[in-house]
């Protein structure tokens, strides 16, 4: 039998085996439709029965239920667990959710004795250390992908430490970097991620087991004793919070949010820079596609689709900010759409981090096109009215107002500044000389102040973070 195939009667023997004898007749089928959740939460099987287990165990340590029952249980919940990870598990819409559909299984392979297992617990705390759970997986597995995605960077900026281009504000020339540099800048970026990554693994990492349906319990139950065995760093505090919180999934759509607006930001560069009026990178053939009608086309496709992606994870942050705005304590059924948004968010998340670190770890640097765009835009002005600081000791304001003297010349005969003859600079401010160089290699190399774009300094960022970021030390 399967979720479509399951009759009135199985439907009234599954409602009657989760809710007792409250109700007489079965769920309207609209009703069971809505009201099921299996077709998603069924991916919180591993995080059920490893909740179940610790559960079990602590029942069997406490004594309030036979060590017989159980390890019948325990030997059950191995066997569900082989099922569904082999393929072999028959998932039932009319058992609504992955915690009736495992004990209902269980009932059929051990017997009465699986009815034991629920004993004080409720589906409410269940769900909430389930989802607790699999967030925490969650959070551990988009912690590595954004650390490779941080190696290919890093990389890419040790190899291009020296490579000049120009840096921009507002998307016009503003002054010279390296390439090097620049990766780095997303390197940070990627940090702070992981970081609020990490402050929400913190924050979820309490064990809301046993705080049943939103009271606790009377059984004499061993809270400190589950939430070990689950990795957990404590039991939470208070039962009605236990159930009915989900700031950690919230948090962790959050910080998804700010880190899939980096990528996009990086895949908005990815797709300037191929374009053929900049030619900086050229991607590769992995991560290109083609044009049915056009032959010569090279599309960024994967970057274009990183960049929309970005709306579908905000909305998942929107949608579960609506859902928990306006429930009073405890437990709601509106919490039955927290796991989607979140599912989703962490599945597109992978997947863009995944082709993020392929675009960046297989793209080709054109240094040449970079340099020969390096000096575009009168780049290397500041750089002038730094050396009139410096050499002639004038006020940093004179200096701008004699360097935009100087800009304007150029521009009114058409070229750029580094064609500009020393007699052309002393016409505007006679006591320059020939110390003053405004080559855009010079230009990068000059900055090197502490998290400057000079290459040496480049490459020191890259040994430091390698550091930070990719030790062991710095895993989760």
């Amino acid at each position: 039998m399967d979720e479509t195939t399951a009759t009135s009667d199985e439907h009234q023997t599954a409602r009657s085996s989760m809710w007792g004898g409250r109700f007489s007749g079965g769920p309207a089928a609209i009703m069971e439709q809505i009201n099921a959740s299996i077709d998603f939460d069924r991916r919180l099987y591993r995080q059920d029965i490893a909740g179940s287990k610790a559960h079990c165990r602590m029942l069997i340590e406490t004594g309030i239920i036979d060590r017989a029952d159980g390890e019948a249980i325990l030997n059950g919940l191995d066997q569900v667990l082989q099922e569904i990870v082999e393929g072999r598990f028959v998932f039932k819409t009319a058992l609504e959710d992955i915690h009736m559909n495992v004990e209902s299984r269980l009932r059929e392979i051990i017997g009465p004795a699986a009815g034991r297992l629920h004993t004080a617990r409720s589906r409410n705390d269940q769900v909430a250390t389930d989802f607790r759970l699999w967030t925490r997986d969650a959070i551990d597995d988009l912690d590595r992908a954004a650390a490779a995605l941080q190696q290919a960077l890093i990389a890419q900026a040790e190899a291009h430490a020296d490579a000049v281009m120009p840096g921009f504000t507002h998307l016009q020339s503003a002054q010279p970097v390296t390439f090097g540099h620049h990766m780095l800048a997303y390197v940070e970026m990627l940090g702070r991620d992981r970081g609020r990554l990490r402050d929400a693994r913190a924050r979820l990492n309490e064990c809301p087991l046993g705080s049943a349906a939103l009271a606790g319990t009377g059984f004499p139950i061993d809270r400190a004793m589950t939430a070990a065995a689950l990795g957990f760093d404590r039991p939470t505090a208070n039962s009605l919070d236990a159930v009915s919180d989900r700031d950690f999934a919230i948090e962790l759509l959050a910080a998804a949010s700010l880190c899939v607006m980096h990528l996009s930001r990086l895949a908005e560069e990815m797709v300037i820079w191929t374009s053929a009026q900049f030619g900086f990178v050229r991607l590769s053939d992995g991560f290109s596609t083609g044009s049915s009608i056009m032959p010569q086309k090279r599309n960024p496709d994967a970057a274009e689709l990183i960049r929309a992606k970005t709306g579908r994870v905000y909305g998942n942050l929107t949608g579960l900010l609506t859902v928990m705005k306006g429930l009073p304590l405890a437990y709601s059924k509106d919490m039955q759409e927290d796991k989607e948004p979140v599912f989703e968010t962490v599945d597109t998340l992978m997947l863009c981090l995944a082709a993020m670190t392929g675009m960046v770890s297989e793209m080709t640097v054109n240094r040449d096109r970079l340099a020969a765009a390096a000096g575009a835009g009168f780049s290397t002005a500041t750089d002038i009215a730094d050396w009139l600081v410096r050499a002639l000791g004038m006020p940093f304001r004179d200096a701008h107002h004699v360097t935009g003297a100087i800009v304007r010349l150029a521009e009114d005969r058409g070229v750029g500044l580094e064609d500009l003859s020393l007699a052309d600079l002393q016409s505007v401010e006679p006591r320059i000389t020939a110390g003053l160089r405004l080559d855009p290699t010079g230009s990068a190399a000059s900055r090197a102040s502490q998290g400057g774009t000079a290459p040496d300094r480049v490459r020191a960022a890259c040994s430091d973070a390698r550091a930070r970021f990719l030790t062991p030390e710095a895993g989760p």
